[in-house]
Order: structure tokens, then C-alpha cells, then sequence
């Protein structure tokens, strides 16, 4: 019996020679987004702020697997750590094409039980961390031209809101906001800046928040059935990060099943 035929992308969706960071990229989505530009050919900086050993699982499965990539672990939040960490993805890969925002937390709570502290950590990590980053790289991915990226992890609550998420749709809202405008800041350069929305995907977390009988109407809601996978949202990354999506800067990608269209 004949081997199976291996489906082999074409050269446009490939990220060979490139360099990437994934910032929270440890863990669910992030090690995802971060094992799939590996297998795409990409080098990978598998960002992590406390979590060393989860990161240093990621950078062993990319090795094992024939790939590139390394743990560096810094803040988003903090300014100072993040140029260094940029820094030190720059001079052991030789460059950097590729930024994946990724890190994020969520701070839940009603409005009139809502925190000043919990939203200025909330947008600290989500939104202005993102900006940090961005503005850290910029000037490497100038220098990439056309093959530079900024891809955003936003979220489908940041486009249509969610009871007891204020603070999170906020972030992830301007999140959106931060892509579009930079989107036009570094278009001149080549460089395109786009976001992501996944829906309710699989993760420890959403493990966690939604059983039982709230997992069954979340399920209704959603038009295909199901809840995504963290490969699914790793994928519209791959794509956005290839030279395939060259001409696409500006846009907000959707991987949430029909849940919002």
C-alpha cells in the first residue's frame, strides 16, 4: 500500500528564514501560534513573564520537531523589559519579521464590582502591552520591509462586548483601534498590521469557566457547534504572517465559528 500524499503549502504561505516573537506563547493560543510558525520554517522567541518551564516545553517540542526557537521571558507591561527582550531575540536570530501580541489576561467582574486597579492591570497587559511591544519592534520590522508583521490577538468580545468582561472587551476593543492605526503608520515600509478575533476556543481556560449545562448553551450560540481549537487561530496567524498576506494590512480576522459575523 502506498504512502498517503503529504499535503506541502505552497512557497507564498511559508516562513522560512524568518524570525518571530509570540508574546505569551507558553501556553493555549500562544504556544499554538508558536509551534505552527516553527513548522512553517519560521525562528521562534516563545515569550513568557513567570511560567519558564511551560516555555522551555514549547522551545523543546519546536527543537524536537526540527525547528528554531528559544524562551525569553519578559513582562509586556513593563517598557524597559521589553526593549531588552527584543533586544535579545535581535542579536540570537540575526532579526526579527514577525510579532505576534499575544499576552493577555482577564480580569472578570460585573461593573458595579469592577476595580480602577483590576482595569489598569487589565489594560496594562492587554492593550498598552501590545503597544509597548509594537513600538520595541518597529524599528526591526522597518528594516524587514515588506516581509515585517504585527498580528494583534484581539477577541470576538472586544467587537460585540460581553456581561462582566468591561475591562477585557475594553482592552481587546483597543486592541482593534491600535491595529488599524498602525496599520497606516507602517504601510509606507511594507510592513502590515493586522488582528485576530477568536471565539470561544479550547484551552485550560475556557476548560475551566464553561461546563455543564453553560457549555451546552454556548454551543447553541455558536452557528458550527462547536468550540475552536488553539491550532485554528494558529493557523489565520501562519497565514497573516506569510508572504501570501502581503497586500492585507488593517484587517480584523474572525475565528469564532459564526459566533459574530
Amino acid at each position: 500500500m502506498s504512502e498517503p500524499a503529504q499535503h506541502v503549502l505552497p512557497p507564498s504561505w511559508q516562513l522560512s528564514e524568518k524570525v518571530a516573537v509570540v508574546t505569551g506563547g507558553s501556553r493555549g493560543i500562544g504556544r499554538a501560534i508558536a509551534t505552527t510558525l516553527a513548522a512553517r520554517g519560521a525562528k521562534v522567541a516563545v515569550n513568557y513573564t513567570k511560567n519558564e518551564a511551560a516555555a522551555a516545553a514549547v522551545v523543546d517540542a519546536i527543537k524536537a520537531a526540527g525547528g528554531e526557537a528559544m524562551a525569553i521571558g519578559f513582562d509586556v507591561a513593563d517598557p524597559a523589559a521589553v526593549d531588552a527582550g527584543i533586544k535579545a531575540v535581535k542579536e540570537a536570530f540575526g532579526g526579527l519579521h514577525i510579532l505576534v501580541n499575544n499576552a493577555g489576561i482577564s480580569i472578570d467582574a460585573l461593573l458595579l464590582r469592577a476595580s480602577l486597579d483590576d482595569l489598569h492591570k487589565t489594560l496594562a497587559i492587554n492593550l498598552s502591552g501590545a503597544f509597548t511591544c509594537a513600538k520595541a519592534a518597529a524599528r526591526h520590522l522597518l528594516r524587514a520591509r515588506a516581509d515585517g508583521r504585527i498580528i494583534n490577538i484581539s477577541s470576538v468580545v472586544g467587537e460585540q462586548g460581553n456581561a462582566g468582561q468591561s475591562m477585557y472587551a475594553a482592552s481587546k476593543a483597543g486592541l482593534i483601534g491600535l491595529t488599524k492605526s498602525l496599520a497606516r503608520e507602517l504601510a509606507g515600509r511594507g510592513v502590515t498590521v493586522n488582528a485576530v478575533t477568536p471565539g470561544f476556543i479550547e484551552t485550560d481556560m475556557t476548560a475551566a469557566a464553561i461546563q455543564g449545562d453553560a457549555r451546552e448553551a454556548l454551543l447553541k450560540s455558536i452557528p458550527l457547534g462547536r468550540i475552536g481549537a488553539p491550532e485554528e487561530v494558529a493557523e489565520a496567524v501562519a497565514f497573516l504572517a506569510s508572504p501570501a498576506a502581503a497586500y492585507i494590512t488593517g484587517h480584523v480576522l474572525r475565528v469564532n465559528g459564526g459566533l459574530n459575523i
